[in-house]
This record gives C-alpha cells, structure tokens and sequence, in this order.
C-alpha cells in the first residue's frame, strides 16, 4: 500500500555518510519534532536526477529553509558510499542529506517501488517528494514514471506558499 497525505512514517532507517564512513540514521531522528522535504530519485548519478531533481533543491535551499523546512533529505536506493559521492558531485554538503536506503526496505515500507530489472537497474524508488511535519505526510508528490514535472524544488515551494 503507498502512504499518504496524512500517514504517519513508517520506522525505519537509511545510511549516509559521515566523516568516520557509513552511519545510520533512524527515521525518529529523522522527521521527530521536525518540518522536513524528503525527496527520492531513481538512482544516483542518473542523468534527470543529477541535472534537474538535486539542483531544483538546491537552487530553492534558502526559500524552503525561510518557510520553516528544518531539513532537506534525498533518498535512492542505492549504498551510502555512492550518495556520499554524489552529494560532494552535486555540491549538496550542509543543504541536502543524502540517505542510503541500499536495500530498498524503507522504499517498500513506503510503497513506492520501482522494477526496473528489465533495465539492468534492479529495484528502485519512484520518484517523489514530501512534506513530513514531526512524521506525518502533508504533501506528497509522485511522479509518473520516465517523468520530472511535480516532484522539484520549485513544485515545494509553491506547497508552502
């Protein structure tokens, strides 16, 4: 079943990357007491993410962060060493967490699952993005698949009004 508006998140945890390597992070940390964008890709490194989905976040950091976004997440599945890499690519440190969810199980918990083993690419996330407020949905965006048109940076700040 997908979440949405109004679900509460599922518990879970994602892996980043930290200055001693791979650390977890719950998702209580995570969204507890906090307004957060989580946004999700279908791959590191894929070409609409790396040139359209993070600079859309990136370019509307400080807009989210004057509306009260505490944190600006983006989630794939993919480990945290590669999101590690791609967030120093994409010049996202200090503005976007870039969270590991290697096996796809926060991705299941969610229901936004994407098979694209016929691709050579295994599972992965559909691309989305959300507002949770202290764990509960309040805006929820899922993009059609092969699609970037209600899931970027700017689409959020409209939400947020």
């Amino acid at each position: 079943m997908t979440i949405k508006v109004g679900d509460k998140m599922p518990k879970g945890q994602f892996t980043r990357m930290g200055a001693n390597g791979p650390e977890p992070v719950s998702t209580d940390d995570l969204f507890g007491g906090k307004k957060v964008v989580l946004f999700s890709v279908p791959g590191a490194f894929t070409p609409t993410c790396s040139a359209k989905h993070v600079p859309s976040y990136l370019a509307a950091y400080d807009k989210l962060k004057a509306k009260g976004v505490d944190t600006i997440a983006c989630m794939s599945v993919n480990d945290a060493f590669v999101m590690g890499a791609w967030g120093r690519d994409q010049h996202a440190g200090g503005k976007i967490q870039m969270l590991a969810d290697g096996s796809a199980a926060y991705t299941k918990a969610l229901g936004l699952e994407l098979d694209l083993t016929a691709r050579g690419m295994g599972i992965r996330c559909q691309r989305f993005s959300m507002l949770v407020d202290d764990g509960v949905v309040k805006t929820l965006n899922i993009e059609a698949p092969g699609k970037f048109e209600v899931s970027g940076g700017e689409t959020m700040l409209a939400q947020l009004g």
